[in-house]
């Protein structure tokens, strides 16, 4: 079946499609705009949420095929339906990795969790494939200049509790370090764009990991019966 994007469809789609592509989902147009303006635009794609998404884990299919952001996620993945199940054929995608890259605050971390959930439920078999990918996008960094060579270094805190150690550390080593910018991240649109390209963006260097069968059944045990 020959995928026609819709055109309300807010995506910022790639280039090419198939192996070694990816489609970021961020929160907002704020952070879509700017993650678009750092990607590899051959390669990446970027789909934003408007707001919390359903939770799919205890709707029912006929809700979650009619709600929109589902649809369109559908729609951006190639998939011939959102509660396609498990007759999805990930070869057929057009993209290898789905990316999820959310502010890292407790909105986000829900969104996440409300997305893990759908896809678990309606899409098992990019979960199963290692295809869902979860990018930490930081919180808070430092970046700090020796003392003896003037060489620097960026150093990123993805808690506040890491935040907390990091100041911390850099203010017992006032000889050793220089600290040249601190920065306190409000969300993805606030990190300048060599950060979010770094951290988030680009593979060779971001903060990512696959979605694990435990990382998911954690989220069930939390959100799977939230509303």
């Amino acid at each position: 079946m020959a995928w026609q994007r819709s055109p309300k469809l807010p995506l910022a789609d790639s280039q090419r499609h198939g192996a070694g592509c990816e489609l970021f989902l961020v929160e907002g147009e704020s952070a879509a705009g700017a993650v678009a303006a750092v990607r590899s635009a051959a390669t990446q794609a970027v789909l934003p949420l408007q707001g919390k998404p359903l939770n799919a884990w205890r709707a029912s299919p006929a809700r979650v095929a009619a709600f929109p952001w589902y649809a369109q996620l559908a729609d951006a993945l190639g998939l011939p339906s959102p509660t396609v199940g498990d007759a999805l054929a990930p070869g057929a995608l057009r993209f290898e990795r789905l990316v999820l890259l959310f502010d890292p605050d407790a909105d986000g971390i829900h969104i996440g969790a409300l997305v893990l959930l759908y896809l678990q439920r309606f899409a098992p078999a990019l979960m199963a494939q290692e295809r869902v990918w979860m990018v930490r996008a930081p919180m808070a960094g430092l970046r700090v200049a020796a003392r003896d060579t003037g060489e620097t270094e960026d150093v990123w805190a993805y808690t506040p509790e890491q935040a907390h150690q990091l100041r911390q550390r850099a203010a017992a080593q006032t000889e050793r370090w220089a600290v040249l910018r601190d920065w306190a991240f409000r969300g993805l649109a606030s990190l300048p764009p060599d950060v979010l390209r770094t951290t988030c963006v680009e593979p060779a260097t971001r903060h990512a990991a696959v979605v694990t069968p435990a990382q998911v059944q954690a989220v069930i045990d939390v959100f799977g019966g939230a509303g």
